[in-house]
């Protein structure tokens, strides 16, 4: 099979188009023909050998990734025949993503709907489900002022869309004109490019007090969006897409009855785990409710791809397709 292999820590051209064995699946798992493979901005940290939370850095020589979406093309002991030819997605590869075939557990296999694509499901399958996970913890509604940060990524532009068929107001922020005017294009009421000084007054002067903000940004990117909450306001975090997390002041915080809620202790907590977010997240894009906006790389381009994402160069969910 080909597969995008790391054998040294280091910079995304480090990552090489290889031909391996076809990995065999063992009791419990099947094998699935890769047609999309999602990349996730923690690889890139993996890749250079550091760990991120519970992710250690991986041991060496390693392929990675761990979701995919395509066709289960083997089985193994204990699986039943059936699965073989069916359409699926899993977060839970065990022998890595980035690669034309990759194994992972039958039971975290996830059938497709017909008309779900194979890029759009593996947006879903993470991204949306950590979405509807977010937004589990922070219900919006016609009365709420939104402001989406990063709002032209995966998680971003899902959020956008939800936000808006959920009636409040939207703002979104993103780095730089093209994305802003992305932001604008999936219906914001206010989209703005947080590179330029003065974005969060244009915020305050467009859209009032904000009510919920949604951070996957951090450092003083988001100081300044916290800074935009009116009494009682909502600050969820889940991510430090700057390189550092912003932690509010607790006295801060208490003073104007803010509350901060953490989206990735949330996701990784919960009862009943991932599985519901994820099977709703296809759902809503099976009925069209929510669109994922996709980048896609060839899977031999896969350091490009990297390279792309940790210059914050892409827009949406990078997916790697074969």
């Amino acid at each position: 099979m080909d597969a995008i292999r790391l054998h040294a820590y280091g910079p995304a051209a480090n990552l090489r188009l290889e031909t391996l064995p076809d990995p065999v699946p063992g009791p419990g798992e099947a094998r699935v023909a890769v047609r999309a493979a999602g990349l996730h901005f923690i690889e890139t940290l993996l890749r250079q050998g550091q760990g991120v939370g519970p992710h250690p850095a991986p041991d060496l020589p390693v392929v990675l990734g761990s979701e995919v979406a395509g066709v289960v093309e083997a089985v193994g002991e204990g699986v039943p025949a059936g699965l073989v030819g069916r359409r699926v997605v899993t977060s839970e590869v065990s022998t890595g993503g980035y690669a034309s075939r990759a194994v992972a557990p039958a039971a975290s296999l996830t059938e497709l709907p017909g008309h779900v694509d194979f890029e759009a499901a593996v947006a879903m399958t993470t991204t949306g489900a950590t979405t509807y996970g977010l937004l589990e913890l922070a219900p919006i509604g016609p009365e709420d002022v939104v402001l989406v940060m990063a709002a032209a990524g995966g998680v971003g532009t899902l959020l956008v869309q939800y936000a808006r068929r959920a009636g409040a107001t939207v703002a979104g922020a993103a780095g730089g004109p093209a994305k802003a005017a992305r932001v604008a294009e999936l219906g914001a009421d206010l989209a703005v490019d947080y590179l330029e000084a003065g974005w969060d007054k244009s915020v305050r002067e467009t859209s009032g007090e904000v009510t919920v903000v949604f951070d996957g940004v951090g450092g003083e990117l988001g100081r300044a969006a916290h800074g935009l909450l009116g009494r009682g306001g909502r600050y969820v975090v889940f991510g430090s897409a700057s390189g550092e997390w912003f932690r509010p002041d607790a006295a801060e915080t208490e003073a104007r009855d803010i509350a901060v809620l953490d989206g990735i202790g949330h996701l990784l907590g919960r009862d009943g785990g991932m599985a519901e977010l994820r099977a709703r997240a296809l759902e809503a894009a099976a009925e069209g409710l929510l669109t994922p906006a996709v980048q896609a790389f060839p899977l031999a381009e896969a350091a490009a791809a990297h390279a792309a994402l940790e210059n914050r160069d892409t827009m949406g969910k990078v997916v790697l397709t074969v």
